[in-house]
């Protein structure tokens, strides 16, 4: 992809060479006696049959001579495909070497973050607007990419003319400049800490998740423990203990709800 922005472009794909099939020898050999057998019939009171053997072998080779022509995809070289899928999204993709080392640490904080958000429990099982995330999220993304991108080449351009000198009487002008650079990076980081809280606040909900899927499994075996405390006569001593269980389960459901709804307003401020 570098390569191709570079302006390099892959060499014409040389002609493949024919190579007659099995089937297209075959086809030729029966030529001859294909003829012959028209020949006859032709000749005799079967003459119908001859037209009929006629227009099938006509047709045969029709569909022999269009398959011929035909090159399949795969032939296609790899590097003439990347090419032109590299043409056909030109200014639709971002590579590494488009963000300097302050970007690519920026970015790579909000890739974990979506990346946290979309592969939780909480948002496969619909707890939270999973349909909104997977479309804002990305959308997220590249827009934060792209202003890293544009920031970081502004940044390369103003060292580049600082590493040349600077003369007193552009030395006012630079200061703006440079500000307008700070104060852009710092809104695109304020970005990236919108998209981190959001995905601590999906971590709440998904421990509380996993939580309450565990205490959920142990009252489903509580029947068990019951009858065997019933029959060894401990009864009495441990039911208090388990039936913190169900106590347990209603504290890990509000956490729970309070979690995703803590999700969903700090997506909210997300969409602001």
């Amino acid at each position: 992809m570098s390569r191709v922005r570079a302006g390099w472009v892959p060499p014409a794909a040389p002609p493949l060479p024919r190579r007659k099939s099995p089937s297209s020898t075959a086809l030729l050999a029966a030529t001859p006696v294909v003829i012959a057998l028209m020949a006859v019939l032709l000749a005799s009171p079967a003459a119908a049959a001859g037209f009929v053997l006629l227009g099938t072998y006509v047709f045969i080779v029709l569909v022999k001579i269009a398959s011929m022509n035909e090159v399949p995809d795969n032939d296609r070289p790899h590097e003439r495909g990347v090419y032109e899928q590299a043409r056909w999204y030109d200014g639709r993709y971002l590579l590494a070497e488009d963000f300097d080392q302050e970007a690519r640490l920026v970015l790579l904080r909000a890739q974990r973050a979506i990346g946290s958000v979309l592969r939780s429990h909480v948002n496969a099982e619909g707890l939270l607007d999973d349909a909104r995330n997977a479309v804002m999220l990305p959308a997220q993304e590249w827009e934060i990419a792209r202003l890293l991108a544009k920031l970081s080449a502004l940044r390369l351009e103003h060292r580049e003319l600082l590493a040349r000198g600077i003369a007193p009487e552009v030395a006012a002008v630079i200061q703006p400049l440079e500000r307008a650079l700070v104060n852009s990076e710092a809104a695109v980081v304020a970005r990236v800490e919108a998209l981190e809280r959001y995905a601590k606040h999906v971590a709440e909900a998904e421990r509380a998740y996993h939580a309450r899927g565990q205490i959920e499994e142990l009252r489903a075996r509580l029947p068990r423990y019951e009858e065997l405390l019933a029959e060894s006569g401990a009864d009495k001593l441990a039911v208090p203990e388990i039936e913190r269980l169900t106590e347990d389960a209603d504290v890990l459901e509000n956490m729970l709800r309070r979690s995703v709804k803590s999700a969903h307003e700090a997506f909210r401020y997300l969409e602001g």
